[in-house]
């Protein structure tokens, strides 16, 4: 059986109310009335009911999070930071990905809502932000994870995207490269930012190119490597055919060096590659990888501070932003030498 509040309070011949201030760190129980209520606790193994003490409190302390893919290495360090963090402070996290749909991340949403979060963390899939409206809805207090949505006030924590591309576009100019392309990401914010960074870049240093050496994907994180193998072997057609490419994740970096091997080229001698995520293996590969670092753990921890803040302020306090700050890991798939 399990044990209840009432098989304590009747155990000790106290009540209730006595054992409930106990549980709640109350100040007017005595030493050894709360010694004794703890120590019946324990021999009990009592637990208590999130269910109802959610209606006593008005707060369940879950939060939920919604991602577009936890197989991809960047969300899956990041939920593990937030995760972490909210353990900490004695909150629960409810996790689910939307698999980059936009109308499984609607219902997954309106899921989480259901159980009663007190916060929800959320990297949209959906520019528009139609889903992200339903949360403004529903008045649960809410911050937007690594990806912007432009209309709505919002507390968010993301990276200087432009900076991701600007510093990625930069080095592969300073290594000597003069047609450098971009396999990008959809339409979300991390996606069109890291373009304009690329962009501003190669207009600093006076390089232009056609459009077709900016190659866009409707999916990028779950099939990031098909895209980029994809992605890659359109780029080798072209003529010039481009001598370094800046790809909006390592995923999608991963399927364009396999491009590269399998047409016969030489990473960085024929291309050179930077990806943006800085993932664990990135040095394991058959050609290391430069990277943009993300600090998703970083994001991941301010995320979850963000969350916990969120359910202890008024209505109508400012939201927060926290733009977390990139830098450029040089590795093997761009070491050239320097400029040609």
């Amino acid at each position: 059986m399990i044990a209840t509040m009432k098989d304590i309070a009747q155990s000790l011949g106290v009540s209730v109310v006595t054992v409930s201030k106990v549980l709640r760190n109350h100040s007017d129980i005595s030493a050894a009335t709360r010694k004794r209520v703890l120590q019946r606790i324990k021999e009990l193994n009592y637990h208590p009911n999130p269910a109802a003490r959610a209606l006593v409190t008005g707060r369940t302390n879950l939060i939920g999070l919604v991602v577009p893919d936890l197989l991809h290495p960047f969300f899956a360090k990041v939920a593990k930071a937030i995760s972490a963090r909210l353990r900490s402070q004695e909150y629960s996290l409810i996790i689910a990905s939307s698999e980059d749909d936009p109308h499984l991340e609607k219902r997954e949403i309106e899921q989480i809502l259901a159980r009663r979060v007190d916060a929800l963390i959320v990297a949209s899939t959906q520019p528009n932000g139609e889903n992200v409206s339903r949360i403004e809805q529903s008045q649960v207090p809410y911050v937007l994870l690594d990806r912007k949505m432009p209309g709505f006030s919002a507390s968010s924590v993301g990276n200087d995207d432009v900076m991701a591309g600007s510093l990625a576009t930069g080095h592969l100019v300073e290594v000597g490269c003069k047609t450098i392309a971009y396999l990008g990401g959809s339409a979300v914010s991390t996606a069109v930012d890291r373009q304009a960074g690329y962009l501003a870049t190669l207009a600093k240093h006076g390089l232009s190119l056609p459009s077709q050496y900016v190659v866009a994907h409707e999916s990028t994180d779950d099939s990031g490597e098909a895209s980029g193998y994809k992605g890659m072997k359109h780029l080798l057609s072209l003529h010039p055919m481009p001598d370094g490419v800046f790809c909006y994740n390592d995923t999608i970096a991963m399927g364009a060096m396999r491009a590269i091997f399998d047409a016969g080229l030489r990473i960085p001698q024929d291309v050179a590659i930077v990806g943006c995520g800085n993932f664990d293996y990135d040095d394991l590969l058959r050609i290391p990888l430069t990277s943009i670092d993300q600090d998703s753990e970083g994001l991941g921890l301010n995320a979850a501070k963000l969350a916990i803040g969120l359910t202890k302020r008024k209505p109508n306090a400012p939201q927060r932003n926290m733009l977390m700050p990139v830098k450029l890991v040089v590795r093997a798939s761009t070491k050239r030498g320097g400029p040609a």
